[in-house]
């Protein structure tokens, strides 16, 4: 039987072959197939339109259902695996907008529930203390796992061209492996898994004094598997070692007293922001790469190159994720490491302007600085939404808000940087997103606080009240 910690990296793995491949190959597909630049960004846009209107929900979901957080997690990578296989189902010409369009509305919804279940049953597990060590191996073989999902396809469209169609079955088989492995993950703790603490004595600890949602009472569980472990702390792993099944009930925070805070806009704001500008980045890099033949088909090598652009930036990302582990783990705040990433950005646009006809090996370097920003960023997204929710109960409803405000900037990025793309060029492109690129980097300098320690401690006056109550059995 493996550890849960090796559980997590494998599951992780597979989910990470999801990852960025996905959109940029299937663009690139239906370019080929004969979809002009603006569809190829409409059809792009809707799985992040759907995202960012489920995100919020889905967090709001994973916190408060009394359902095994597995299941919602495998019901998920096997939707996404069944709506990327359906591309091949997609006929030459500007067709089948219906089927392409359905389906990356399917992917929306689907991926939304990802990342907070992987969240959730990360925290529920190894408690808040553990958390960051975790959630950092987590990120990086979900790194791991978009490389191998990259050289895979990238080099089943090479070899199998013209039919590249076929690279998109990795994604299909990556989706059905990850699925096995969530059966051998934990359930862990469901209470800790919402951000709230299952030692009854630490409901006083949290108690700030204000933000109490009497609407919104969750009954704790003794259904959890009460798994020991070495990766576990015992603290947070057994609910029935600290309540009974009759009476204790937990009061979570107010959406509004956690939405609300001045950490959770400024990060919400500053996310928004920065994949507003670099989302369409990569698309663009691509399409400035890959070229077409004389006779306006694609290129042999464009998928390839696309891989190998993804390649690398993941390899930059899986070091950035370790070297932040790392420096965190030393005692680095989150602002000096996620300004790094920040600052990456305006960097890479400037460079790919610059060196847009200086060859394919010149533009592909760029994507060390993709992987820098992207590394820093993802690390370092759930750290500073366990910061600011831990306590509330209200952890995976943040991670929705958060990635819905992200999503809503990818989302805005792919659809008008395409047609910026169109009527005016790759160049005026990169422009926008460079001048965007810088509004990110000041407003998180500005505004926010440094998070780091301060976990279930940093809070104003008005949010996160937290405090036990007695009741008749029932949520009330």
């Amino acid at each position: 039987m493996i550890s849960p910690k090796v559980a997590f990296a494998l599951v992780c793995f597979f989910l990470g072959e999801l990852g960025d491949g996905l959109n940029i190959f299937q663009g690139i597909y239906l370019v080929a197939l004969g979809w002009n630049e603006g569809s190829v960004g409409v059809a792009l846009s809707l799985m992040g339109f759907t995202a960012l209107l489920v995100q919020t929900f889905a967090g709001d979901v994973i916190d408060k259902t009394r359902l095994d957080r597995r299941t919602f997690l495998s019901l998920s990578a096997t939707a996404t695996a069944f709506s990327a296989s359906a591309i091949l189902l997609v006929r030459e010409g500007n067709a089948d907008r219906a089927l392409v369009y359905g389906t990356k509305v399917i992917e929306g919804v689907s991926s939304s529930f990802i990342g907070p279940c992987v969240a959730s049953l990360t925290l529920a597990t190894f408690g808040p203390n553990d958390f960051d060590g975790v959630m950092a191996s987590n990120i990086l073989w979900g790194h791991v796992g978009s490389i191998a999902s990259a050289v895979l396809a990238g080099s089943a469209a090479y070899v199998m061209y013209p039919d590249i169609k076929y690279c998109f079955l990795v994604i299909g088989f990556s989706a059905m492996m990850a699925v096995g492995g969530v059966q051998l993950l934990p359930e862990g703790d469901p209470l800790v898994g919402r951000g709230l603490s299952s030692r009854r004595n630490d409901a006083a600890e949290y108690n700030a004094g204000g933000g109490l949602d009497r609407d919104d009472v969750l009954e704790p569980s003794v259904t959890g598997n009460g798994m020991r472990n070495d990766d576990s702390p015992s603290d947070y792993i057994d609910m029935k070692q600290h309540y009974t099944s009759d009476e204790e009930q937990i009061i979570a925070s107010s959406y509004w007293s956690v939405f609300s805070d001045r950490k959770t806009v400024v990060l919400c704001l500053t996310g928004f922001f920065f994949h507003f500008a670099n989302a369409n980045v990569l698309l663009v890099l691509g399409e400035l790469m890959g070229g077409d033949n004389e006779d306006g088909s694609v290129k042999r090598t464009a998928i390839p190159l696309i891989a190998g652009a993804i390649v690398l930036a993941q390899l930059t990302m899986s070091g950035a994720t370790y070297a932040g582990d790392i420096l965190t783990k030393r005692g680095y705040g989150r602002k000096p490491l996620f300004l790094a990433g920040l600052l990456t950005l305006p960097v890479r646009c400037a460079l790919i302007i610059f060196w847009k006809d200086a060859g394919d090996a010149w533009l592909l370097s760029t994507q060390i600085l993709d992987g820098l920003g992207g590394g820093f960023f993802g690390l370092l997204h759930p750290y500073l939404v366990n910061d600011i929710a831990f306590g509330s109960g209200r952890f995976n409803v943040l991670m929705g808000l958060t990635a819905s405000c992200f999503g809503l900037g990818a989302t805005l990025s792919n659809l008008l940087g395409q047609i910026v793309v169109e009527k005016m060029g790759h160049v005026a492109s990169l422009t926008g997103s460079l001048l965007l690129s810088v509004i990110p980097i000041v407003l998180f300098s500005c505004c926010m606080p440094e998070t780091y320690g301060q976990r279930g401690k940093y809070q104003s006056k008005e949010v996160y009240q937290v405090e036990a109550v007695r009741c008749s059995g029932q949520i009330v």
